[in-house]
């Protein structure tokens, strides 16, 4: 008998069982997106879309005879898109089901919200309901207000509190000296502020980049030449008013694409969404492996964590691991949709259509690292004491301080600086050196005074350049 043979048929449970973790166990935290890119909420935005459309052709009196709204009508219909909730969402289904058209059921149901109107000129304007427009003059629209929504109302304040949160600690921890490990082996202190100052510049370098991003829009009929509007209604200026209505919508015109908005503004949003996840990517191992050096301590009752299952003594860093992969998730989902969507067959093929309903889901990956994110950085406490009795136990990273002023000073005429590089190599390279060994080892080089006494002064916790000031600076 194989797995499965005779179970209880999960498929039909009541209510439906998720079949993924977006919709099941990480549904509170990805529950925010489901007003931008659930298909509930692309069919209020295509609702909003034809609502608008219907009413700025009344406005501007584009069709001769066409019956004017009145600032009474105008409110019903913006009524009915601000009422558009569980009931609405019941009822497309319905009239999909035969229509078996999604953007079709959406202007039968606004024709029904006309013909439900209580007075006025609504009822007499089915003919105008989505006049002049190709599905894809409304899904391109719609889509771009929730991406747009989506982006500026939830994903990038998530990505800016991960920014605030390292701006805050680089501060706290501006000075606090730590070894660095180029290649993992010890190297040139620096402090554990300025290096969560590196990460906390670089995301908002995206997140500007993010926060730029143009939301291009198009309506232009079925093959992009306003050639049906031009015949039907000749004396209207279908290329301004297609760009009018555009920006009324709050996007960007885009004047000149196929059938469909070519997409390419999505490439550019998810490729920066991507290489933001990337980068966050590198601060969730690097941050894990300072976690496994000692630096930090992790708060166990802030990460809401019980450690390991068999392991009393272990808070594992599990939030950064979750991040890890949830980005791991989102990068490459992002990756794909930027490749097809720039990509349709001549004036119009339908791989976007399933491809863009992912939206929703490589931006849920990358909001449950986010949240990971801010909450395993939450849970962190510096320890600059072993931080410390690391620096003080590899006094041999002074080796370059040495080399550098031994160059110096013999460019400013000092004899006996000669193989400074060879000199330390021999001096460090596999031999533990202590504070007493590099001591020695400057004062018999030869130095001029105030050279050999700056020298003998330093320390590893000390020889941390400008770091505190960078940190500072990115704060």
């Amino acid at each position: 008998m194989g797995f499965g043979d005779n179970f209880v048929d999960l498929s039909l449970a009541t209510p439906p069982i998720a079949l993924t973790p977006l919709d099941g166990r990480y549904r509170a935290v990805v529950a925010p997106l489901v007003n931008f890119f659930s298909e509930a909420a692309l069919n209020r935005a295509r609702f909003h879309v034809e609502v608008e459309w219907l009413i700025f052709l009344s406005d501007r009196g584009v069709l001769p005879g066409a019956p004017k709204l009145t600032e009474e009508d105008r409110e019903y219909l913006r009524g009915a898109l601000e009422k558009f909730g569980p009931n609405e969402v019941a009822r497309l289904a319905e009239i999909e089901a035969t229509t078996r058209h999604d953007v079709k059921a959406v202007e039968y149901l606004l024709k029904q919200v006309l013909d439900a109107a209580p007075a006025g000129a609504l009822p007499q304007m089915h003919e105008i309901v989505h006049i002049f427009c190709t599905s894809e003059d409304i899904n391109n629209l719609s889509y771009a207000l929730t991406v747009k929504a989506a982006v500026q109302n939830v994903w990038l304040p998530a990505a800016q509190k991960v920014v605030d949160q390292l701006t805050q600690m680089a501060a706290d921890a501006a000075d606090a000296p730590m070894l660095a490990r180029t290649h993992g082996q010890p190297a040139t202190p620096v402090t554990l502020g300025r290096e969560l100052a590196v990460f906390a510049h670089r995301l908002s370098r995206q997140l500007r980049r993010i926060t730029a991003q143009e939301y291009l829009g198009k309506i232009n009929g079925a093959t992009g030449t306003w050639a049906a509007h031009k015949v039907a209604v000749p004396d209207a200026d279908w290329p301004a008013l297609a760009k009018a209505f555009v920006e009324h919508l709050g996007l960007t015109y885009n004047p000149l694409t196929t059938q469909i908005e070519s997409h390419d503004w999505m490439a550019e949003l998810f490729a920066d969404v991507a290489r933001t996840g990337r980068i966050l990517h590198n601060l969730a191992t690097d941050v894990w492996t300072y976690i496994s050096l000692g630096y930090f301590r992790q708060n166990l009752a802030a990460q809401g964590s019980t450690g390991s299952s068999t392991m009393p003594h272990k808070v594992n860093p599990i939030r950064f691991e979750n991040a890890e992969a949830n980005l791991e998730i989102s990068s490459a989902l992002f990756d794909t949709l930027g490749q097809t969507l720039v990509t349709s067959r001549l004036q119009r093929d339908l791989t976007d259509s399933t491809t863009q309903r992912n939206i929703g889901v490589a931006f849920g990956h990358s909001l449950i690292a986010l949240d990971n994110i801010s909450r395993g950085l939450a849970g962190l406490d510096v320890d600059r004491e072993r931080m410390l009795v690391d620096l003080d136990n590899n006094w041999e990273v002074l080796g370059e301080a040495v080399q550098q002023a031994m160059r110096a000073a013999s460019i400013t005429g000092a004899t006996g600086m000669e193989d400074p590089y060879e000199r330390l190599k021999e001096l460090t390279r596999g031999h533990k050196v202590t504070g007493q060994t590099m001591r020695n080892f400057i004062s018999a080089l030869g130095l001029p005074s105030e050279v050999e006494a700056r020298l003998l002064q330093l320390r590893p916790d000390t020889y941390i350049g400008y770091a505190p000031q960078q940190a500072k600076n990115q704060i």
